[in-house]
């Protein structure tokens, strides 16, 4: 790739990712945004790798939000949506204690811990903010786990965030390390090497009359 398309790149990425979040689309909590947010910390520009992730997910957010009030006349906005956006920005983070340079086995292994560290602080935060969750190390425990009754269980929607991170983690960070490969250098002609003039002769010594 050439270094004008891996500067596209990013918001290619971000388009993807808005689009992922349709409703439907994908399972609960199975997102591109893990992985996104992971690489845009590792690959992006210092000027991009903060408000562009963190603007398409509030934007994205906020139109969701809308469908749902004007569609299915339920209000989706919830205090929560606070705490996932801090999740997010710590994922950013951390994804700039990596390099492009890194290799893609250590990237890989940071997406995936950046979709569990967003797994324990959000559901931590649930369990919080749930009456139903006891405030002890049981109920926290219950909260990571089984989750509150009538719903999937919470392991289910770990595993789902753990193998979306890795996948999106996994193809993003690929894209870009391809992109940024430096194309492999020309090779010079070799140039003749200038002729030594011969040196000069010395002259005689002068001999004594």
């Amino acid at each position: 790739m050439s270094e004008k398309s891996s500067k596209w790149l990013p918001y290619v990425f971000m388009a993807v990712a808005a689009l992922s979040r349709w409703p439907g689309l994908f399972p609960p909590n199975f997102s591109a945004f893990y992985g996104l947010a992971f690489c845009a910390g590792a690959f992006f520009p210092r000027t991009a790798k903060w408000w562009l992730p963190l603007g398409t997910l509030v934007f994205t957010d906020i139109a969701l939000n809308l469908y749902y009030l004007l569609a299915l006349h339920i209000n989706a906005f919830k205090p929560v949506q606070l705490v996932n956006y801090a999740a997010f920005a710590l994922i950013i983070w951390f994804g700039t204690r990596f390099t492009p340079r890194s290799s893609f086995l250590r990237l890989l292994s940071g997406g995936i811990l950046g979709a569990v560290l967003f797994y324990l602080i959000t559901n931590t935060a649930a369990w919080l903010a749930n009456p139903l969750y006891s405030k002890d190390l049981a109920g926290w425990i219950i909260a990571l786990t089984k989750g509150t009754n009538g719903y999937p269980t919470t392991l289910e929607f770990f595993f789902r965030t753990l193998v979306s991170g890795g996948l999106f983690t996994g193809l993003f960070a690929g894209a870009m390390k391809l992109s940024q490969a430096p194309e492999p250098a020309e090779e010079k002609e070799a140039e003749p090497e200038p002729a030594q003039e011969p040196e000069g002769e010395d002259a005689p010594e002068p001999q004594d009359a």
